[in-house]
């Protein structure tokens, strides 16, 4: 997966004004559009952009420059009006990854028969687990344990490939421990430290959540 870094959020209640923070934090470009006034105002210092605009106003939502976006995050999960008109007018646009809040399971089929790429029904937790995929093109999953601790399933890197986990030392350089690796769909808990990785693996790891980072 190509690591994205621009992205509109459509809708600012809980769920999308912290995944808007959280991917600004992260150094993407964030535009964040909303009709009111008082959540633009709130968030618009966390944000690289924040515009009022009535998601409903098909010409408005076409004109905030989603084609220009790698990724659309639909965060008005209350309106089924709103969010299927909004994932309309991201596929017009070819927006090339496209991720929609859903009130309930009905509503997230109706998103996936629109073309939505990724459905989800979350809150805050999730809204920071989905930024750290996101924005990553090594995090396949991020599962936040505590306030410190995280566990992340993360892709191996090009330049570990043929190597060991002795060689690469992961928790002497990263603060980080692998507990198991994915292969073929399978979780595998007893790792050899001697085998050396190949890219069609995932390691499960734990480790500091600000560390984690340097993964990213």
């Amino acid at each position: 997966m190509l690591k994205r870094k621009s992205f509109t959020v459509i809708g600012l209640g809980s769920f999308g004004s912290n995944v808007a923070i959280e991917l600004c934090r992260t150094g993407a470009y964030v535009l964040a559009l909303d009709q009111d006034d008082d959540k633009i105002e709130d968030i618009k210092g966390d944000v690289t952009c924040a515009r009022k605009v009535d998601v409903l106003d098909t010409n408005a939502l076409a004109n905030q420059g989603l084609s220009n976006m790698d990724c659309v995050i639909i965060a008005t999960g209350s309106s089924l009006e709103a969010s299927v008109m909004s994932a309309i007018i991201a596929k017009e646009e070819n927006v090339p990854y496209i991720v929609a809040k859903a009130s309930n399971v009905i509503h997230g089929k109706v998103l996936l028969k629109l073309g939505v790429d990724r459905v989800i029904i979350p809150e805050k937790d999730t809204a920071m687990r989905l930024a750290k995929t996101l924005t990553s093109d090594n995090f396949k999953e991020f599962v936040e344990l505590s306030s410190k601790i995280s566990m992340i399933e993360i892709a191996v890197k090009e330049e570990w490939v043929g190597k060991n986990l002795k060689q690469l030392d992961l928790r002497q350089k990263y603060a980080i421990n692998v507990i198991a690796i994915r292969k073929n769909g399978e979780i595998i808990s007893n790792v050899n430290p001697d085998e050396p990785l190949s890219d069609d693996i995932t390691l499960l790891v734990i480790g500091d959540i600000g560390k984690l980072d340097r993964l990213a």
